[in-house]
């Protein structure tokens, strides 16, 4: 249905309140857009909207309260682009179809609100027939949808491994949008960074459209939800050479207050700056996306001191972590409660002490050491002789035996513990049982700061951390020079440019895909040898002090340089950027 906004819209829309209209609560995974942001999406999606003498034609695939809708039919008007405008909306929630019709009506616009599912009802829609989609699809893993519906939607929309129902939504706009025609995602910052964002990454890649503008919005705390909230606008077009302009803003210290900006004016300067958003302060940092070759890769913002820094470091990078050693995540029991425990002597005095080993978790890691008393134990019933997961005779132990007995119902539960070949009483992943006995990195998997930590005790290692064992390393020296290059200045710094998945306050994912990317200098030169002294001294040392810390940084920037590749070596990049 046609309408054609008046001057009103933005007064009726924004007079209306939004109480009947569940704000910021969470319904069907997803959490309204707050005014400010979808008014934001709106705005810088609008832009990339080309004119035309017939209707506009705007999608909210799951439309909620409306307020994209009517965000973006203010937009439009204060764009210049007002035609007839059509707005269509669909949502899951009958209570929230008729909360935007009401909401709508109210701001003197209609629309085509549709209580179903967009995933279905888009198979029928005309190709190339929208000129705006703009959503904030709901954040929900195709697992919890069910099995049968997960299949159906993975092979539809080509999808594989852990994703949410950002990924269709995502899919659908190439074969919608006419050409032109423009993309406003809102969605989870993890789509930029993490495996789980490869299928996203892969269509806004190679499926016709392209990346025109790109939000990171970091721990701005838009939502209520626990979610760090990113801004994707694509259009339908042919690729051009262009670089899609790249903004991110996290936390910083409060130590300038006076020079900061209001958020959304820094998100939209040409330049970098600091802004102020609830009293707290942010680095707007302003950029390009440069595509990596490969969807794997996490995307980056790039500038000029970035990219140079980089170069200097891939230039004396010797290999990588995932080079020299596989890393692994720590033992899952999907049982804990059942499997791990601090006062095993009074809640299971009969199980048999060999069978409780000394576990790390994420509290007993520093930089460098692991805590010396280890409070937690973990039930462990595997030959840990065994290079790989063999179970032991549990009637063998009827102190443990009888302990699993009396949680059988619980175990039993893990039907796919079961499913997977295991005897119930078994833990889900126990890793490598007899690799425990050897020294091993370890580190947690958030953290602020990097803490590597060398471990000599043959402690089990839990589900919240990372190891990598000594004995696939095959050199200690090695190994110390990993553990300075993680926990230096110089790490952290490559963790953030490369990697850059960060949650509030700070705080760092050290996981597998990003750990094996860190680099490593020359062993053999002279300023590395240096380096493998100095972190030996830090492990020994408890704690360090902090000029050991920083002669180690200065050490490890040398290494770097020392290990420079020469003009005739080979000049071929060792990182996707």
């Amino acid at each position: 249905m046609a309408i054609h906004p008046t001057k009103t819209t933005a007064e009726a829309s924004r007079s209306m309140t939004r109480t009947k209209a569940i704000s910021d609560e969470k319904r069907h995974g997803q959490h309204y857009t707050p005014t400010e942001l979808a008014q934001f999406l709106a705005t810088q999606s609008i832009a990339h909207l080309p004119d035309h003498d017939g209707e506009f034609v705007i999608v909210d695939p799951a439309c909620g309260d409306a307020e994209l809708l009517l965000a973006a039919a203010e937009a439009l008007r204060a764009g210049g682009k007002v035609n007839a405008i059509r707005l269509i909306g669909y949502d899951i929630d009958a209570e929230a179809v008729e909360i935007a019709r009401e909401r709508l009506g109210a701001a003197g616009l209609e629309a085509d609100l549709i209580h179903g599912d967009f995933l279905i009802a888009q198979r029928t829609m005309p190709s190339h027939s929208v000129d705006l989609i703009i959503t904030n699809p709901p954040y929900v893993r195709t697992q919890h949808l069910g099995q049968d519906a997960a299949q159906l939607l993975a092979a539809e929309f080509g999808l594989s491994g852990r994703v949410d129902l950002t990924h269709p939504f995502v899919t659908t706009a190439s074969r919608l949008l006419r050409t032109d025609g423009v993309l406003g995602l809102l969605c989870s910052n993890r789509v930029l960074t993490t495996l789980s964002g490869e299928n996203v990454r892969r269509t806004l890649l190679n499926d016709g459209l392209q990346v025109r503008e790109l939000y990171d919005l970091g721990d701005t705390k838009l939502f209520k939800a626990a979610v760090l909230p990113a801004i994707i606008i694509a259009s339908r077009r042919q690729p051009t050479g262009e670089m899609a302009r790249f903004v991110s803003a996290y936390q910083v210290p409060s130590d300038n207050a006076a020079q900061a900006k209001p958020l959304f004016d820094a998100l939209v300067d040409s330049a970098s700056s600091t802004a102020l958003l609830n009293g707290k302060q942010y680095e707007v940092k302003v950029g390009a996306l440069v595509p990596p070759n490969d969807a794997k890769t996490p995307w980056r913002l790039s500038d000029a001191s970035s990219d140079e820094w980089l170069e200097s470091v891939e230039a004396g990078t010797w290999k990588t972590f995932g080079d020299i050693a596989k890393i692994r995540v720590g033992i899952k029991t999907t049982a804990d409660k059942v499997f791990l425990g601090d006062a095993w002597d009074r809640t299971a005095p009969d199980v048999e002490d060999e069978l409780l080993l000394p576990l790390i978790t994420q509290s007993n890691v520093t930089p460098w050491s692991i805590d010396s008393q280890l409070g937690m134990k973990v039930l462990y019933p595997y030959d840990r002789g065994s290079e790989k997961r063999r179970a032991l005779n549990i009637d063998a132990w009827p102190g443990a035996r009888d302990y699993l007995l009396s949680h059988e119902e619980q175990l039993r539960g893990r039907k796919y513990v079961i499913e997977g070949g295991r005897e119930w009483w078994e833990i889900w992943v126990p890793q490598r049982p007899a690799l425990w006995a050897t020294p091993k990195i370890v580190f947690p998997d958030i953290s602020e700061l990097p803490r590597f930590a060398l471990d000599t005790t043959g402690a089990v290692v839990n589900g919240n951390c990372y190891w990598i064992s000594l004995n696939d390393i095959g050199d200690e020296d090695l190994a110390y020079l990993m553990l300075a290059v993680a926990n230096s200045a110089l790490g952290v710094r490559f963790y953030d440019e490369v990697c850059g998945n960060k949650l509030y306050s700070g705080k760092r994912r050290w996981i597998t895909q990003y750990v094996k990317r860190l680099p490593l200098p020359d062993p053999t030169t002279a300023e590395a040898r240096q380096v493998i002294l100095d972190a030996r001294a830090l492990v020994e040392s408890n704690p360090p002090d902090s000029g050991s810390v920083a002669s180690l940084n200065a050490a490890v920037e040398a290494a770097f340089a020392a290990s420079k590749k020469g003009p005739q070596d080979d000049a071929s990049a060792m990182f996707l950027f």
